[in-house]
């Protein structure tokens, strides 16, 4: 039995403008913007580790989902970033949430950029974890281990401590550590992004000019933050992001790599809570 407040929050449903149905949890603490979280390739509303939503949700209220057509929510999956953004404002929108915060990891990153862009009143602070804007010039490319992994049908536990976390000993154990973690959720619902979505994703990635140029239309208080040891999106482009972007603080966690948001949990989560409020 998990003693994690996300591993009991009730999965919920809301129709979109679409007439699709938008799977999400919202627990935590309310009172101020929730914190809407928006998640990397392949991820569902069962990838999040419940030990960072927990001490999130102790200072926050939490909303996370699946976005358009992906796991749990119907509809159809976006192909490109512009639509994977406007899957997000729907699902927003759908809530009746007129003010929010908006953290987004890896892939959900530049969705999270996205909707700070398209709807600026709506957002009030940004959270770019593990991330880039796109189109960062001479942003070293991923190693060719790393894009072998990432067009696998199914990655293992080894696949995921490689793409997220570094070759040491502290760091494979917090890695192992959140993998036990993510399984309360995920042996019971076996929660995947199907194959459609899957291709939707990649293709969006691959097709993406980039927000880099619009860096400076971000003018709204944004936290960026990655680990040193990245072997999916270089730390490069966190702090290339800190040349344009005209209100940001960044924090890179020098022995930690993509999942350094599942490595220090209690760090980042200290560091998000404190930026928010």
């Amino acid at each position: 039995m998990s003693t994690y407040l996300a591993d009991s929050a009730q999965t919920r449903y809301v129709e979109g403008p679409e007439g699709e149905s938008f799977a999400y949890r919202r627990f935590g603490r309310a009172g101020g913007p929730p914190l809407v979280m928006h998640l990397r390739l392949r991820g569902t509303i069962d990838h999040w580790d419940p030990a960072l939503l927990d001490l999130l949700a102790a200072e926050r209220e939490v909303i996370v989902f699946d976005n358009r057509g992906l796991n749990l929510s119907t509809g159809s999956p976006a192909s490109t970033i512009e639509g994977m953004v406007g899957g997000s404002l729907a699902f927003i929108h759908a809530l009746g949430l007129k003010e929010v915060d908006v953290l987004g990891w890896s892939l959900g990153g530049i969705v999270a950029q996205g909707v700070a862009l398209a709807a600026p009143g709506l957002v009030r602070r940004l959270v770019v974890a593990g991330s880039s804007p796109g189109g960062v010039p001479d942003l070293p490319r991923p190693p060719e281990r790393t894009q072998q992994i990432v067009s696998k049908a199914v990655n293992d536990d080894e696949d995921f401590l490689y793409l997220f976390f570094p070759d040491t000993e502290a760091a494979r154990a917090a890695g192992q550590a959140s993998l036990r973690r993510l399984e309360h959720r995920l042996n019971q619902s076996r929660a995947v992004v199907g194959p459609e979505g899957v291709r939707g994703q990649l293709q969006a990635v691959s097709t993406f000019a980039g927000f880099w140029h619009r860096q400076e239309e971000l003018a709204l208080p944004v936290l960026v933050a990655n680990g040193a040891q990245d072997v999916m999106i270089h730390a490069y482009a966190t702090y290339a992001m800190s040349q344009r972007l005209p209100d940001a603080k960044v924090i890179l966690y020098s022995d930690a790599g993509h999942g350094f948001l599942f490595q220090h949990p209690e760090d980042f989560a200290h560091e998000v809570t404190r930026f928010l409020s």
